[in-house]
């Protein structure tokens, strides 16, 4: 079977959550996939370390400026047409074959409108009420999307099948006697509290700085503790860094920017905990990340967070700011605490790879050939 594949966000320069799965997917279907061909669309051509890392797969590279997926994209599958389409991130072409698979990431537009544009706002709804109702499957990240989606958009249950992902083995880079040196570059020892992400409304990461205030106001931390965001600014982030920056916490946060993945690495490594109080989240990559690397783990109770981390994370609601105190200050006194949650989220992060992801969405793929 000839199966086509946009590769268009394994190809951007800097990469994040949805491009890291976008790359991974694809990597891990091309292992497995060995009785296939598959051709890869992109805009542009990859850089020399995607393409070696995607070398089993054909290139095509089509580009345009803008509307890629909707004009190049179906020109292209309308000419030269694979016996099947898989789109990992959100969208399929207006113009394609029936046999379209598609993976819709998930659906917090929805339920925090606020934390998007209205344009966002209107083509996210658009276009994954589209992708639900063309595609013959929908590849969803957990079962916390799938009932919204089913919910939302009255998407046939038997359409929609969950392939958990698995994080960017993250622990295999660099070792820690190494990771000193990337943290310099923000004056930081170690024992921070870590939140990663953009930062945005629906990452709700003012109840994380009021928390942090309120403890380190009361002398509850040890004095060297800092809070690290770590992720570019988004959206509608005005009133977060204005918080960061506030005369209570000034010089006890550090707002990173874009990390690659060797400094988000060090940061795992050397946090004393990740604090992930998302309102929503269709997976919460960061949750598994940080479980991967033997980082203990704070985040909410809500959305698909709680089926990431099972019993191997500290649940809290994401608007208690007083939860998030007692979460954060037991982490910094009660050793014993922070050994469990490290080995259960050892054992929790072993229960996704990459590899199973592929082959549940190849199955579906060649199910539909």
């Amino acid at each position: 079977m000839l199966i086509g594949i946009d590769a268009s966000r394994a190809v951007a320069a800097e990469l994040t959550g949805t491009e890291h799965y976008s790359l991974r997917v694809i990597e891990a279907l091309l292992e497995i996939g060995a009785a296939h061909r598959f051709r890869l669309y992109a805009p542009r051509e990859p850089s020399l370390a995607t393409a070696e890392r995607l070398s089993a797969g054909e290139w095509r590279i089509i580009p345009l400026p803008r509307l890629w997926t909707h004009l190049r994209l179906s020109l292209e599958l309308l000419q030269n047409p694979p016996d099947a389409l898989f789109v990992p991130a959100h969208v399929l072409p207006l113009v394609h074959r029936r046999r379209g698979v598609v993976t819709l990431h998930d659906l917090g537009y929805l339920h925090y409108p606020g934390a998007h544009t209205l344009w966002q706002r209107l083509y996210l709804d658009w276009s994954t009420r589209w992708s639900a109702r063309v595609a013959r499957r929908v590849i969803v990240d957990s079962c916390a999307t799938r009932n919204d989606l089913i919910a939302a958009y009255n998407t046939a249950a038997r359409k929609v099948v969950v392939a958990h992902p698995a994080g960017r083995d993250l622990h295999l880079l660099g070792n820690p006697s190494d990771d000193l040196s990337p943290l310099a570059r923000w004056g930081l020892g170690t024992g921070f509290v870590l939140a990663v992400g953009t930062l945005q409304p629906r990452k709700n990461l003012i109840v994380l700085l009021e928390a942090f205030a309120r403890l380190t106001g009361e002398g509850r931390l040890p004095a060297e503790a800092r809070l690290v965001l770590a992720g570019r600014p988004g959206w509608l982030s005005d009133a977060i860094l204005a918080h960061a920056n506030a005369s209570d916490l000034r010089g006890r946060v550090i707002v990173t920017g874009y990390v690659s993945d060797r400094e988000l690495a060090a940061l795992y490594r050397q946090a004393q905990v990740l604090a992930f109080p998302s309102l929503y989240e269709g997976f919460g990559l960061p949750v598994l990340e940080a479980m991967q690397c033997g980082l203990p783990v704070i985040c909410a109770n809500t959305s698909s967070l709680p089926e990431v981390a099972g019993d191997a994370a500290l649940l809290v609601p994401p608007d208690d700011v007083a939860g998030w105190q007692s979460a954060l200050e037991r982490v910094y006194h009660e050793p014993e605490l922070v050994r469990e949650l490290v080995e259960r989220g050892l054992r929790q992060a072993e229960r996704f790879s990459w590899r199973r992801c592929a082959r549940t969405i190849l199955d579906v793929i060649e199910e539909l050939g």
